[in-house]
């Protein structure tokens, strides 16, 4: 669902990931129709790099606890 929050509504993407700040950027990005499809690209390059990070930081959760 995200993800396709990020290639309609780029800005909104950020919000979802908790990255405000970049999404009034990506919003003053996202206004211009030549700054969409950059914006587009970003949001969902950063939801990647959320989802990845998520997951890392699981992973290291679940190593401590087999310390």
């Amino acid at each position: 669902m995200r993800l396709i929050i990020c290639i309609l509504l780029p800005w909104l993407g950020f919000f979802t990931i908790g990255k405000p700040f970049s999404a009034i950027i990506c919003f003053i990005l996202q206004i211009t129709l030549i700054g969409w499809l950059p914006a587009m690209v970003w949001a969902v390059y950063a939801l990647n790099q959320y989802k990845t990070d998520k997951k890392i930081a699981n992973i290291l959760k679940n190593q401590e606890g087999k310390i």
